[in-house]
């Protein structure tokens, strides 16, 4: 059976720079009915364990180390025997989170991660994070972008970590580049496609932080 992909949303709280918010946040699950990955252990290791329903769990990507992103991922490890996978620039970030459990391997620009027979290529969007990445994968005609993305346009800029001129030449260098019918599924909210993001970067550009 070919690769698909599954989503839950869980709520938690994203935490940095001494202030807290409530939010909700996208879970990937891409795979088969034997196996799969997590992209994003956000907030809930119960409801990601239930939503593989037995498959087997090959790796739990972190698009970048902000605590909503990542909160979940020990607990989703311990539980699944999965390797943890972030990018190694973020590593400041998981330490807020997890002092004492660091991840299990690097994600690089360019590696490839395969499951059920479908490619994701790794590919580095520093700007929200300085180890932001986003994970394309042609066979699904799909691009997960964690925050770097969003409809509407990039994300946030304005914390610590995060630059808007290198999330906006990560975007327009990286991203805008894929196919326009590629399908951006994002960390938080509805998805949009690549094509419809292409006319806002001029705007991005101009409006500045």
């Amino acid at each position: 059976m070919a690769a698909r992909i599954d989503h839950l949303v869980t709520s938690g709280t994203f935490s940095l720079d001494g202030g807290t918010w409530d939010v909700d946040n996208n879970v990937w699950i891409v795979g088969d009915d034997d196996e799969a990955i997590v992209i994003d252990a956000a907030h809930d290791a119960d409801a990601i364990v239930e939503a593989l329903g037995g498959r087997t769990l090959r790796a739990i990507i972190c698009t970048h180390g902000h605590n909503d992103h990542i909160d979940a991922a020990p607990a989703l490890a311990s539980r699944t025997g999965a390797r943890i996978h972030l990018h190694p620039a973020d590593l400041p970030l998981w330490q807020m989170t997890h002092p004492d459990t660091p991840p299990d391997a690097e994600l690089a620009d360019g590696q490839v991660l395969t499951i059920a027979g479908t490619d994701l290529t790794v590919l580095h969007t520093p700007g929200h994070a300085p180890g932001a990445v986003c994970l394309h994968a042609p066979d699904l005609r799909t691009v997960f972008t964690g925050d770097t993305l969003f409809q509407g346009g990039p994300g946030a800029t304005g914390r610590s970590f995060s630059d808007f001129p290198t999330i906006v030449a990560s975007i327009r260098d990286r991203l805008l580049t894929l196919p326009p019918a590629t399908e951006v599924r994002t960390g938080h909210g509805d998805p949009t496609t690549i094509g419809a993001e292409a006319p806002h970067l001029a705007e991005w550009i101009k409006r500045g932080h």
